[in-house]
């Protein structure tokens, strides 16, 4: 079992200015541009990603979709392995949802952060 990547994902009311601040303050490259719909005239920050090897950030606005929070995402080689070895050592995973070619698990660590693990799903 192997842990491939992380990702770090937030959730807020200030995500553009979080975004702005990766990418002209800090430089940190992104996926989506400027964060916006090039479609829309209205510019409305939709979010954004920072890749870095295989791991990254993800910055999001909060919306009615999308609650305001931060998670760790951990990108492992087999989700379904890592979830039975969380039960084996007495943790009560979440899951599992297949969406975006990945199959996760959820769970909340003693602090009350959000974790999920992941893993692609092989394809058919």
């Amino acid at each position: 079992m192997k842990v491939l990547g992380i990702r770090f994902c937030t959730v807020s009311k200030k995500g553009k200015e979080l975004s702005d601040f990766l990418k002209d303050g800090l430089g940190l490259p992104t996926l989506f541009g400027d964060g916006t719909d090039s479609e829309s005239e209205s510019k409305e920050f939709r979010g954004n990603v920072f890749p870095a090897g295989t791991s990254w950030i993800e910055v999001w606005p909060e919306g009615p979709e999308m609650p305001e929070g931060i998670m760790l995402q951990i990108v492992v080689d087999n989700a379904d392995k890592w979830a039975e070895q969380a039960k084996a050592n007495g943790l009560t995973p979440y899951g599992p949802t297949d969406a975006h070619g990945e199959r996760i698990y959820y769970l909340q660590a003693p602090t009350g952060l959000a974790i999920s693990f992941q893993s692609k799903l092989a394809r058919e």
